[in-house]
């Protein structure tokens, strides 16, 4: 078991991406915990997908956080990808924990839309990571700990599965996956020059109530309840390693407490204080059995009705550039690194998912 060696108590604590879908939840657990703690969300709110969701979750927060006076929250709007705003958030408010969650999301929209993938994935994870390189000359111990968004994305068209992070991936099969396996080898050259603890965190399929809209779950609910037919890829034979956001934030909250130790090698340089690992359900589902499992829950929330013809409104349809067939991920390091595993079955997910969209979209 990794030692914990961070105490959260009066501590400031950055969150990029912080009404985002993850970002969002984090920032709410984080809320839930006992103790004083100062709580920096940043965001761009850009318009990828509809930002009256992404108020929605702020709005979340904010109740939350007139219920905890003991936590102090403050939302900044704005790009990690401007040096000069991430520069001036670290001068002023002198956080102890970053967890850089910020960057454009989606495989298949970096095959229309490049740019945004560099401008935030690449240049502005670099800000980031220049901002704690200095914070060490700016304010007293400087970050203790970085961690920050990988995908299981950077797996590629690997065939050897479950996925550990051990496998090689220098294989991407989209910019998107690109772009974050570039993360993990920024993080690791920072790590070692400047002795930043770091931690990077390979999601796999994440999804949950208030999710993105571009996930196939809440696409295919927005078709099937408007009539539309849904569209599964490679002819059904996906399999994904669905993971309920709540496990991902527990995951998270559990790793920003154990950062990596310094230590110094023999040639009298610090050794990368840097790890890398996956969260995911280590059970990948067919992706027909998933969106089965998705049609009941939408009956049984009330958002179709209950002689809804499911099977009229499904296509099998080829694989997509950029899509991989299976996500699957080995995630015994993390079980036993901090004996944690993630637990809530597709169905328990997917009807928590439901109940919200009946009750956000008046469905």
């Amino acid at each position: 078991m990794e030692q914990t060696n961070i105490n959260f108590k009066n501590k400031t604590i950055l969150i990029t991406g912080a009404a985002g879908f993850i970002g969002s939840n984090l920032v709410r657990r984080l809320m839930e915990l006992d103790g004083s703690m100062t709580i920096i969300g940043l965001d761009n709110l850009n318009d990828y997908y509809d930002v009256a969701l992404k108020d929605h979750r702020l709005d979340q927060i904010d109740k939350l956080s007139a219920k905890h006076p003991e936590k102090k929250w403050i939302f900044l709007k704005g790009s990690i990808s401007d040096k000069t705003f991430i520069d001036g958030v670290f001068k002023q408010y002198h956080p102890k924990i970053v967890v850089n969650l910020a960057a454009q999301a989606g495989v298949r929209y970096s095959i229309t839309n490049p740019d945004a993938y560099i401008e935030s994935n690449i240049i502005g994870f670099h800000n980031i990571l220049e901002a704690c390189r200095h914070s060490y000359e700016i304010y007293d111990g400087g970050v203790e700990h970085l961690v920050y968004a990988s995908s299981s994305s950077v797996y590629g068209g690997n065939t050897k599965v479950p996925f550990a992070t051990e496998d090689k991936v220098d294989n991407p099969v989209s910019l998107y996956a690109a772009t974050k396996k570039s993360n993990e080898l920024q993080a690791h050259a920072y790590s070692k020059l400047y002795n930043i603890p770091s931690t990077g965190l390979r999601f796999f399929t994440v999804y949950g109530p208030a999710g993105r809209p571009d996930m196939a779950y809440f696409g295919f609910t927005d078709k099937l309840r408007s009539g539309s037919d849904i569209e599964i890829y490679n002819y059904g034979n996906c399999k994904r390693d669905f993971t309920y956001v709540d496990d991902i934030v527990e995951g998270i909250l559990r790793v920003m407490k154990s950062a990596p130790a310094k230590q110094i090698g023999t040639d009298n340089l610090p050794l990368a204080p840097y790890k890398v690992y996956n969260i995911g359900n280590n059970k990948p589902e067919n992706l027909l059995d998933f969106v089965d499992i998705l049609h009941q829950e939408l009956i049984r929330a009330g958002v179709l009705p209950e002689d809804y013809d499911f099977e009229s409104h499904k296509k099998l349809v080829p694989m997509q550039p950029g899509d991989v067939p299976v996500t699957y991920a080995d995630t015994s390091a993390l079980e036993r690194d901090f004996g944690f595993k993630p637990k809530t079955s597709l169905r328990e997910g997917l009807r928590k998912f439901a109940e919200w969209y009946k009750e956000y979209y008046h469905a």
